[in-house]
């Protein structure tokens, strides 16, 4: 055998060695470790991104920080001091990576307005707005997801048609509109639910906050007489919000339904005799589950953004009150803390939501 020959053999023998490695999937160690790192950084960058639109708006909007702290009648000497503790005289850079610095510790800043430090009031606040949200959530659940598959499968009927319907008012009417209207009609005409606030006056302060949700608080406690003052006073704007998600999850349910019992597998169920729950619930129902799924995380995203709304017009002490009362103030503070505690709420709602897809899909794994 020539030189060449052997110089050939010994190449092709190497190119079928490493073709081989190179086929050779990761340890199944490696693997995990890549994708946690990847998701580490994907969540980091969400993250400084956040903080970077949350410190652009504290500075790109007109409210002066000083004069909200000081007041309008101030001296220049006064003025000065205070421009300079907040540092506002550094370069743009370095004030971000103080603010940077500061959220990593939990220093959100102090209010103009309460006096407080910011992650102490949205300790106490933010709970009731959760306790809104999850109460409309759960009516959006519990209401738009049948609906939207009964629609689906009795399409054309007249409930078909009372399901559109639904959802098209839902999107069209200004949530704040119908707050209002409904307040006019359940509250001042008919009596039948609470005003403003989350209990009525006479039973504040008699339940010790332990969750911050002050219908689990009051149940845990035996406080029966403030589980139904509270009860009273949750149900009409969080019907109002679960309205709102009602309409939204009832269209996409009817959508991603539509879509399944078109497919060949459902034909061929239907052919084999299966009757229609089986082949809607068990088998259709099953495939659009992780659709769902992120459509109830956009939904509960919305209900956070809703919720600043229907808190200004119930008079709900939350997240939403706040940040409005402290845009009113020109508390730039309480934006920036409220902004970016809903952009937090949005990511830790994504992170769930993927950590979901792969229980519900194995195919993601």
């Amino acid at each position: 055998m020539t030189s060449a020959e052997l110089t050939s053999k010994r190449d092709s023998r190497g190119s079928v060695d490493q073709d081989a490695f190179a086929d050779t999937p990761p340890h199944p160690l490696v693997a995990l470790l890549r994708r946690l790192a990847g998701r580490a950084v994907a969540i980091i960058t969400t993250l400084l991104g956040l903080l970077f639109l949350t410190f652009s708006m504290g500075r790109l909007l007109p409210a002066d920080p000083v004069l909200a702290i000081t007041g309008s009648e101030v001296s220049k000497a006064v003025y000065d001091r205070v421009y300079n503790e907040l540092g506002l005289g550094q370069p743009i850079w370095m004030q971000f990576l103080t603010y940077v610095r500061k959220v990593a510790t939990g220093d959100l800043g102090t209010s103009a307005t309460t006096g407080q430090p910011i992650l102490t009031d949205l300790m106490s606040i933010f709970p009731a707005t959760i306790e809104l949200t999850i109460i409309a959530m759960i009516i959006g659940i519990l209401v738009g997801v049948p609906l939207g598959i009964t629609a689906a499968v009795r399409r054309g009927t007249v409930l078909d048609h009372i399901a559109r319907i639904v959802a098209l008012a839902g999107h069209s009417i200004p949530i704040f509109w119908m707050g209002l209207m409904a307040l006019f009609v359940f509250y001042a005409k008919l009596q039948l639910v609470g005003a403003s606030g989350r209990v009525d006056v006479l039973y504040e302060g008699l339940v010790t906050p332990m969750t911050g949700f002050l219908l689990i608080d009051s149940a845990m406690q035996g406080q029966w007489d403030v589980f139904q003052s509270a009860l009273n006073h949750i149900i009409l704007p969080g019907a109002i919000l679960g309205y709102y998600s009602v309409a939204y999850i009832c269209r996409m349910s009817r959508s991603f339904m539509l879509e399944q019992l078109g497919q060949e597998y459902i034909v061929t169920a239907r052919a084999k005799g299966l009757g229609r729950r089986k082949v809607v619930w068990r088998h259709a129902f099953r495939n659009i589950r992780v659709q769902l799924l992120t459509i109830m995380a956009l939904t509960f995203g919305g209900l956070l953004e809703g919720a600043v709304l229907i808190e200004t017009v119930f008079g709900w002490p939350g997240l939403g009150q706040y940040l409005t009362r402290g845009l009113q103030m020109n508390d730039m503070n309480v934006v920036m803390g409220a902004v970016l505690t809903i952009g937090a709420v949005f990511l830790t709602i994504n992170i769930i939501s993927d950590v979901l897809y792969r229980i519900l899909d194995p195919r993601t794994r």
